[in-house]
């Protein structure tokens, strides 16, 4: 089940698309949770897979990441996802250096031999990208590059072009976190993309509810959640909170494709 032909079959059927981002690792009812968004209408997931010095992430994630880290994440996280059969595509958020330590080829076995097909490097740059690149396309892993708001038109046309599975539109400079509005930034970096490849474009940092992912969704096709569905699990939602939380945003941004 490839990321890449997943999102674009539901995309060219008329979907817009939603992302999910869960911590690996927080409580021991982790898997359950990835699970129930699954079901609750999720059209991929990203799982993040603890380190301890987050570049991008603010407060929340931090937290969780902290939490998760204290429950031993990283050790077994990506072994764990072997046995979600979510239904739908798996994508995982780390640090390179975990993938450093790993080893290129060895990371990416492993990847897929737990039915995880997409990877999101954020400190591996597309001009960076070297032997992982390759190495990760031969074991089936979709690298999934990341596009700011600032970056210059040739490079968002490299990015594009070595992406793979969709093209992470960094919806407002800054990390990760819940926002009162969507900046402009996410639309006009969306239009951008959209108009350099036909690659499935996401937006993601800083949408955090309905009205927001609707908005987004009128540039992009589709958008990742990820501190606000964070948050509530932090507060003891659960799987049924996480899952009610994801149904809610598919709701409204079905009804505003409508």
């Amino acid at each position: 089940m490839t990321i890449e032909s997943t999102l674009r079959a539901r995309r060219d059927a008329g979907h817009k698309l939603l992302v999910p981002y869960v911590t690996g690792g927080l409580g021991r009812d982790w898997v359950d949770v990835v699970r129930a968004v699954a079901a609750a209408g999720a059209d991929a997931i990203e799982i993040g897979i603890p380190f301890s010095d987050p570049l991008m992430d603010g407060p929340v994630v931090q937290e969780a990441t902290r939490q998760a880290l204290e429950l031993g994440a990283p050790v077994g996280v990506v072994g764990a996802l072997g046995a979600v059969d979510a239904g739908v595509p798996l994508a995982v958020m780390t640090a390179y250096n975990i993938v450093f330590h790993a080893g290129h080829e060895r990371f990416a076995r492993t990847l897929t031999a737990n039915g995880v097909t997409g990877a999101i490097l954020p400190d591996l740059p597309v001009d960076e990208l070297g032997d992982w690149g390759p190495t990760a396309a031969r074991a089936g892993v979709e690298t999934i590059l990341l596009a700011a708001p600032t970056t210059p038109d040739d490079r968002l046309a490299r990015i594009c072009e070595h992406s793979h599975g969709w093209v992470y539109a960094v919806g407002v400079l800054g990390v990760t976190g819940e926002r009162d509005s969507l900046s402009a930034s996410a639309s006009v970096i969306a239009k951008r993309l959209k108009a350099i490849t036909d690659k499935p474009v996401l937006v993601g940092v800083g949408v955090s509810t309905a009205e927001q992912a609707i908005e987004a969704c009128e540039e992009a096709d589709g958008v990742i959640v990820g501190s606000a569905l964070v948050r509530r699990l932090l507060e003891g939602a659960g799987p049924e909170g996480a899952a009610a939380f994801v149904s809610e945003l598919r709701a409204g941004i079905d009804r505003g494709r409508g």
